[in-house]
């Protein structure tokens, strides 16, 4: 997603890369943390690639596909006749990736009825593919990743606590691109002429009043909406210099007004350029769990809402 090379000008990005440089060498359960399109992916590849399995197979596996009726033979396997419709044997993914590294993305998704399977495997190394009575043996590294919290999951009964605590050995947490404006201007600069390259057209050079207005932006899609800016501005804008105007019609949404009361009242005064409600709304729900150190109880009370009703506000927003 960035280079072949993970580097960044954000202290809070540099510090994840230290961490991510001492934990390669070792053989130790990591779990990365961040929102949606912030590089969790690319950052559990540069884990593999630096480390002694790099030569070996890195097996991806998204818990959110997973069918309900297959989980359980995609990811262990099964033998002939296993069940009906098992007409040959398959190799599981967890099996593909013996000698490498298994890396399960979003894993608060996983099925709950596999999760004691693959606590097993982390705790004993073994796997029992369908059908078998003996246990196979695998060394696979494993690596994985979500944007939820995975402690309310716990909390709520949707993920046992025994597998959480086994996977968060080595927890890192990768900051929303908001919160690394530092790397705005390189990430931009580096991936124009990437796509320049790839499509094969002059590369767009980035305005400063352009860059400004990528500065306010809130960029809820993270590093991933930024990339595929970068990619339709190369196309559209090839060769040109990028204003504000480009952007405008690209970006998901103008940058959230900062809300403002009136000191008598208390109310809220609206902006006369306006707002959009459901990113404000994002916008305050994300402030509310910032200031209150994810407390849902005290981000609740200051938005003068139930719990309940935060909760259902964060499932809205994707913010779970």
């Amino acid at each position: 997603m960035y280079s072949k090379t993970l580097s960044s000008q954000s202290p809070r990005m540099q510090a994840v890369l230290r961490a991510v440089a001492q934990v390669a060498r070792t053989n130790a359960c990591v779990l990365i943390l961040g929102e949606s399109g912030t590089g969790k992916e690319r950052v559990a590849q540069t884990i593999h690639a630096a480390s002694p399995r790099s030569q070996q197979a890195f097996i991806t596996i998204n818990c959110t596909t997973l069918p309900a009726t297959l989980a359980e033979s995609l990811l262990f396997g099964h033998i002939k006749g296993a069940f009906t419709g098992a007409n040959d044997h398959h190799t599981g993914l967890i099996a593909a990736a013996d000698g490498g590294t298994l890396f399960l993305d979003e894993i608060c998704e996983l099925p709950l009825h596999l999760q004691p399977k693959l606590l097993r495997f982390l705790e004993q190394g073994e796997i029992l593919p369908l059908g078998k009575t003996q246990p196979q043996r695998i060394n696979a590294r494993v690596l994985a990743a979500t944007h939820c919290n995975l402690s309310d999951r716990v909390a709520t009964g949707q993920f046992r606590s025994d597998l959480f605590y086994r996977l968060n050995v080595v927890p890192l947490e990768l900051p929303p691109l908001r919160e690394r404006q530092e790397d705005i201007a390189p990430l931009m600069q580096h991936f124009l002429a990437h796509f320049a390259h790839q499509h094969q057209q002059a590369k767009s050079t980035l305005g400063p009043a352009a860059l400004t207005l990528l500065l306010a932006y809130s960029w809820p899609g993270n590093v991933r909406e930024l990339r595929n800016l970068c990619e339709k501005l190369s196309i559209l804008q090839a060769g040109r210099s990028i204003t504000p105007d480009n952007l405008l019609a690209s970006l998901r949404s103008q940058p959230t007004p900062t809300p403002q009361t009136n000191t008598d009242s208390g109310r809220f005064v609206l902006p006369d350029s306006g707002v959009k409600l459901e990113e404000l709304e994002r916008h305050l729900l994300q402030e509310a769990l910032k200031r209150t150190y994810g407390n849902k109880t005290k981000a609740a009370q200051l938005l003068g809402i139930s719990r309940d009703a935060l909760n259902y506000r964060l499932k809205k927003h994707d913010l779970v």
